[in-house]
């Protein structure tokens, strides 16, 4: 009788989590591959003529169209040079395959910021790709570790909602006495932030709607 072989499943999750990033890099590699060839096409080019005109060679670039291999930033940069279009155009068929962005609670992606030493968690929610317009929603936290509070200024507008707590918060020359369910939206070039946490923690959401800049 021959014996089972035992699994791991631990391995085993690790190996399918593997698999599954593997088939997401080559969803975005098939993408931006096929966009390569469709603005190719577009300027009636072979793959010889943007190849030359990009410093690739012609088998890298028949690579690229096929989804076979992933081209770093600067091959990206030398093809939008060649084919006149903006770096973040090779990424849109790609985004339009992820229009959804599902993130579990306590699994923002942390960023720094100003404020983040200071005891301010932030954390993003999602993100847009290859549109006029960046999107970026947080959750960001204050706790009592807070010492400092910096003010921000950035293009574009914000939208904060107060989910805990109570904060007075700065706009320009106004200041809002803020507690949950309130919100405040406004023109993010003035200077902005928390001026005092009066009931900790405090947990808003922000939404910061700016211009993208085009590469």
């Amino acid at each position: 009788m021959s014996k089972r072989k035992k699994t791991d499943p631990a391995a085993d999750a690790a190996l399918a989590e593997q698999l599954a990033a593997d088939a997401r890099d080559n969803q975005l590699e098939v993408a931006i591959g096929h966009q390569v060839r469709q603005f190719r096409q577009d300027l009636d080019m072979t793959v010889a003529e943007v190849a030359k005109l990009a410093g690739l060679s012609s088998g890298m670039l028949s690579k690229i169209e096929n989804g076979m291999t992933s081209p770093s930033l600067a091959t990206l940069r030398a093809l939008s040079r060649a084919l006149n279009v903006p770096v973040t155009s090779f990424f849109r068929k790609f985004e339009e395959q992820r229009d959804a962005t599902f993130v579990h609670a306590g699994e923002g992606l942390p960023i720094e910021r100003r404020g983040t030493r200071a005891g301010h968690l932030y954390q993003l929610l999602g993100h847009s790709i290859g549109h006029r317009t960046s999107v970026e929603p947080y959750l960001i936290t204050l706790t009592e570790k807070s010492e400092v509070f910096p003010l921000f200024q950035h293009s574009g507008t914000e939208f904060i909602y107060l989910l805990e707590g109570r904060v007075i918060y700065r706009h320009g020359s106004q200041t809002y006495d803020m507690g949950p369910g309130d919100s405040l939206f406004f023109d993010s070039d003035v200077p902005h932030g928390p001026e005092e946490l009066v009931e900790l923690p405090v947990r808003l959401l922000s939404l910061i709607v700016q211009p993208r800049d085009e590469d």
